[in-house]
């Protein structure tokens, strides 16, 4: 047992050259979740500097760049199996960095949200070839595993280091230096990239489906702008109401269209196996549950509590430090008792930390807010790390770059869960304003939401068990990697 563990060891030891491309390929994830929250605390700012007309014009400066991303990752995800993967990631990094400096300098609305918009294009690159370069480059297995890990916590971290980098930065200095320092972390991907990273995997000779890319395209930048805007236009308003149609139309037909095409954007194939098709699943309901949580606890620091910008970002601190900490652990888990139990083992605990919400008080509970912060955001990194794993375990090599993206959907996708979660803390909220004062109306309905959420990822829990280890999946890169390694070092 002694000489099992220690071969285990060996086999997930990255190496120096390793590390370097991990820390590069890191980086470069780690930077745009970092944009995604770094520039919601700049918000209130920006419109006073630059003048924007409105609150709803503001808020494009977020969602220029989520739109885009959301959109085109399928299309660049198998472009990057045709182009090259490494090629189309320094282009990517180059762009975003570009895009980085232009928002920074921007003089007008006009212009910063088009900066936004080209980090968006940017972005959708980074994704698919960054996820598919780090799959190619340490083989499937503890190494891999390893370097999941690290990646799944670092894009976590991100957010949480944005919150807090924002309120800081806003406070002292201003909101350009947000963006200077995602053009300075940006130039040292950049260089990493040059240095250390290398083509993976030859180029495909396959034709664009261009049909599935412009419905793919279409389709889901429809959906994440239906639910992006549906808070504010109104669930049941026409325009929500026809985007979200259209979106469904566009989407259905791109499945049409899959079917038939002889190289198709995203093969339906991979779609039909069991630990894509549920490992998405899965990706969706903890992004969607945690993304919600997280959203409605800074309506609770600052809303309830009264916190300032920078408090609410500090508040988030557990949280980002337990999912470091998950994604140091998530591997160790898997390889010792395989992808399921990790995805059982995560969504129970972020379901736990989730519902152990409803005791926030109105006044003080910072111990109990930091506690099951940091419970939810462990078990949410967890099953990250495992789903990915399960997605892209077990795929041939030309298929890494689509199947990079879809591993990055639920991320975007998510929001339906972020959607769904504001919608019930507003109607509950709405129920009892009549009643009590406007801080407990506000806390009922967060409390209700949280419920919801730990619920829908408990659920999870036992839906991913039954289903997954229905099709033999518990065992990617847990046991089998490990007999692999100990195969090949006996070899």
């Amino acid at each position: 047992m002694d000489m099992t563990t220690e071969i285990a060891k060996s086999a997930a030891r990255l190496g120096t050259r390793g590390w370097l491309i991990l820390i590069t390929l890191c980086g470069a994830t780690f930077m745009t979740g970092l944009d995604y929250s770094i520039i919601t605390v700049a918000l209130p700012e920006i419109g006073r500097d630059l003048g924007f007309s409105s609150a709803s014009a503001l808020q494009w400066v977020a969602t220029a760049c989520l739109l885009p991303t959301a959109a085109l990752m399928p299309l660049f995800g198998r472009a990057s199996d045709m182009l090259g993967r490494r090629r189309l990631f320094m282009a990517g990094v180059t762009g975003f960095t570009l895009m980085s400096l232009v928002a920074a300098l921007a003089p007008s609305p006009a212009l910063l949200v088009a900066a936004r918009a080209g980090q968006g294009v940017a972005a959708a690159m980074i994704g698919p070839t960054a996820l598919a370069l780090m799959t190619a480059a340490f083989p499937e297995g503890p190494r891999r595993t390893r370097a999941l890990g690290v990646n799944g916590a670092l894009l976590s971290l991100g957010f949480v280091i944005g919150t807090i980098g924002g309120g800081l930065i806003t406070s002292g200095l201003n909101w350009r230096w947000t963006m200077l320092i995602l053009f300075t972390i940006g130039s040292l991907v950049m260089l990493g990239a040059v240095t250390v990273v290398r083509e993976t995997a030859g180029r495909t000779r396959t034709r664009l489906d261009v049909p599935g890319a412009i419905l793919a395209s279409a389709g889901l930048f429809a959906l994440v702008y239906g639910i992006s805007t549906g808070g504010d236009a109104g669930w049941g308003s026409a325009p929500t109401v026809a985007t979200l149609l259209a979106a469904v139309v566009l989407l259905g037909s791109f499945l049409v269209v899959e079917a038939r095409h002889a190289a198709p954007l995203v093969p339906l194939r991979l779609l039909r196996r069991p630990t894509v098709k549920w490992g998405m699943t899965i990706g969706l309901v903890t992004f969607g549950m945690c993304g919600g949580a997280t959203l409605l606890l800074s309506i609770h620091m600052q809303d309830v509590l009264g916190y300032t910008p920078l408090q609410t970002g500090l508040g988030f601190l557990g949280e980002g430090v337990a999912a470091l900490a998950a994604g140091t652990l998530a591997a160790r888990l898997i390889n010792a008792r395989g992808t399921v139990a990790t995805i059982v083992t995560g969504l129970t605990v972020q379901a736990a930390g989730t519902a152990a919400m409803v005791a926030l008080p109105v006044h003080g509970g910072l111990v109990l807010l930091l506690a099951t912060s940091a419970t939810m955001g462990f078990g949410h990194v967890l099953t990250v790390v495992a789903a990915i794993t399960t997605i892209t375990s077990g795929l041939d090599e030309g298929d890494q770059g689509v199947a990079g993206s879809l591993a990055q959907m639920p991320t975007f996708v998510g929001a339906i869960g972020v959607a769904g979660l504001t919608a019930i803390a507003a109607a509950r909220t709405e129920a009892l304003a009549p009643s009590t004062t406007k801080a407990l109306a506000t806390l009922g309905g967060l409390h209700a939401a949280f419920l919801t959420a730990g619920a829908v990822a408990l659920l999870g829990a036992v839906a991913g068990a039954a289903l997954l280890r229905r099709t033999g999946t518990g065992r990617t890169a847990g046991h089998a990697a490990e007999e692999s390694a100990e195969h090949s070092m006996a070899a």
